[in-house]
């Protein structure tokens, strides 16, 4: 089969396109899934540069977090699933190839109104945004909640799910572009600040925002000096869902203000989850968030679709930071 393949760690020229086995066929609970689309994302920049090994057990040389496609064959223990049955889902590793095989409960029923691009868009964004604001850190309706990062892949996935929540939703990017973007497509976003190099700077917005009463849930996907300023933002027991490092993975933080508010930092990781972890993780997805699609409620955003032949291109989109939400990597 046709597959990405890590060459070598570093630049954009350790990654390419080339031929790997077949994984087996299928036994007990698994299902090998004939990938159409197959997302990117940050983990797999990571990989490609050697900060970011896949899991024991999963490929080494074969990035991708997140996929869809029909499955092709089943073990002899599957019952959720048959032959053609159009579905997504994650995994540590090894998505970005022709053909996949995951555990039965780590996939989803994909609705008729997704195309296999939208689809392979959704899984690794969506689940952590659902995850992340509703198991992790508790959201209810009426909260206010900022978001980091708004116009990423999760960003636009944590903006449309808080809204359709009833939560009122504040957003941050380092670009002004973005942010007329995310106004145009109206997805929930109230009010948003550019912080292009003062991450300070969110929080006088935020204050006024909030008529200074701060936020109840900060969605960090940058870290960094970011951090401390979230901490800020925060109001009394609020809480702040840690889930990416963009901007650097140490930070200084006030600890006396923390148990002055009685805040709660929350970290949470998709990739390194159990099989189980991810099943549960998969199945709220699909209680929650699926109904939403169905309704026209949240819907994934693309920045662009590549062949994959083309996953050079797509990983030098991803690394200029030009991206606006997902870039989706499509097999023939």
């Amino acid at each position: 089969m046709r597959a990405v393949i890590i060459a070598s760690h570093g630049g954009l020229e350790g990654i390419g396109v080339g031929d790997v086995p077949s994984p087996r066929g299928p036994a007990a609970d698994r299902v090998r899934v004939r990938v159409h689309a197959a997302g990117l994302n940050r983990a797999d920049i990571l990989q490609r540069r050697g900060h970011y090994p896949a899991p024991p057990g999963y490929p080494q040389n074969i990035p991708g977090l997140e996929f869809a496609g029909e499955v092709q064959a089943v073990g002899e223990a599957v019952h959720a699933w048959k032959i053609g049955d159009r579905v997504f889902g994650i995994t540590a590793g090894g998505a970005q190839a022709e053909y996949v095989v995951v555990p039965e409960s780590n996939l989803a029923r994909v609705p008729a109104q997704l195309s296999w691009a939208e689809a392979g868009a959704m899984p690794e964004v969506f689940i952590t945004a659902h995850d992340a604001l509703f198991i992790r850190a508790g959201l209810q309706m009426g909260e206010r909640v900022l978001v980091h990062a708004v116009a990423s892949g999760v960003g636009t996935a944590a903006v449309q799910l808080a809204h359709a929540a009833g939560a009122t939703v504040y957003g941050t990017s380092r670009s002004a572009d973005k942010l007329k973007r995310m106004r145009d497509l109206k997805l929930g976003l109230k009010e948003s600040i550019a912080v292009p190099d003062a991450p300070a700077k969110f929080v006088e917005a935020v204050h006024t925002w909030t008529n200074g009463a701060g936020v109840d849930v900060v969605v960090d996907l940058v870290g960094g000096t970011y951090f401390p300023a979230s901490v800020e933002a925060l109001s009394p027991r609020g809480r702040i869902i840690c889930i990416g490092t963009t901007a650097g993975a140490n930070s200084e933080i006030d600890l006396g203000l923390v148990m002055r508010k009685r805040a709660a930092i929350i970290g949470t990781m998709l990739r390194a989850r159990s099989i189980e972890e991810k099943a549960d993780a998969i199945r709220r997805f699909a209680s929650a968030v699926l109904p939403l699609i169905s309704h026209g409620k949240v819907r994934p955003v693309i920045d662009r679709v590549y062949p994959v032949d083309q996953v050079h291109d797509a990983h030098e989109r991803m690394e200029s930071n030009a991206s606006f939400g997902k870039i989706v990597l499509t097999f023939a």
